[in-house]
């Protein structure tokens, strides 16, 4: 699994960047992709239609919006931009406009860059790591605050190389019997799914925050949480006992037989908790 040190090079940071409108923000993100060599412009095409047709699921947060398309032969290596917007723009989410930082990603597949959500999730969740990232004056600065390195040991450009994927672990009866494992009172484990259009950035973000308040909660263990896309979500729900996504993808859902939770934002452990308290009548 790659961390953000490796796939965030300092030359794909740029602040106080100007943008009329959302698309051009997306545009001004996925062209420091296609600079350090991650994606063709035909991905940026892609990150913009994926909006166009699913709405501004991609604004997780207030002022912050994940920009992604699926794996397609546009992607070049796995990698990440980060733009912060020099004035805000609206991507026309309801609650989370307007946009001041864009992060991009483009990935070849569905699992190497997880380990780099994960972290970038709890990163932009604490307080004053996101108050040290608005107010910082240089991508160095900005870099040393997502990796909690030292600039110096950046990659140069040109250095950076495709993160490699652990092989899948062989499936053994323990393995098997633990990811079965039964509920406190009897029956089976409970599986949530987290959902964006995806199924690669957004819903991995969701998936995070889900799983940091079911730690607290003491109940990972009895729940599996799991982070797809709308086309897989509708074939797996019902393997779920509920559903957690945006507004607009509840919406491109429908009535999938489960109960759908709309969460705003994907970052806000508070939030989160809420909806599973309502879930689960807690």
């Amino acid at each position: 699994m790659a961390a953000l040190n490796e796939l965030l090079p300092l030359e794909s940071i740029r602040l106080d960047v100007t943008a009329r409108n959302w698309a051009k923000a997306v545009r001004a993100s996925g062209d420091l992709l296609v600079s350090t060599g991650s994606a063709t412009d035909g991905y940026t095409a892609e990150m913009i239609a994926n909006v166009a047709e699913n709405g501004p699921y991609i604004v997780l947060a207030p002022g912050f919006a994940f920009a992604h398309a699926r794996p397609s032969p546009a992607v070049l290596r796995t990698g990440m931009s980060w733009v912060r917007l020099a004035e805000p723009v609206e991507f026309g989410h309801e609650s989370n406009d307007p946009v001041t930082l864009v992060v991009a990603l483009a990935a070849t597949d569905s699992s190497a860059h997880t380990d780099a959500m994960a972290t970038l999730a709890r990163l932009l969740a604490e307080p004053e790591k996101a108050a040290a990232l608005e107010s910082a004056t240089t991508p160095e600065e900005v870099w040393q605050l997502v990796t909690g390195l030292d600039p110096a040991q950046a990659p140069a450009p040109g250095e950076r190389h495709e993160p490699a994927v652990a092989p899948e672990a062989p499936v053994t009866a323990t393995a098997a019997a633990e990811t079965a494992a039964p509920r406190s009172g009897g029956g089976e484990r409970h599986k949530i799914l987290t959902v964006c259009g995806n199924g690669l950035g957004t819903s991995l973000f969701l998936k995070n925050t889900l799983e940091q308040v079911l730690d607290r909660w003491g109940w990972s263990s009895f729940i599996t949480v799991e982070a797809t896309d709308t086309i897989s979500a509708k074939g797996k729900a019902s393997e779920a006992a509920v559903i957690l996504t945006s507004g607009e993808i509840a919406r491109t859902l429908g009535d999938v037989g489960v109960p759908v939770r709309v969460v705003e934002n994907f970052t806000d452990l508070g939030e989160v908790d809420r909806t599973l308290r309502e879930t689960y009548d807690v």
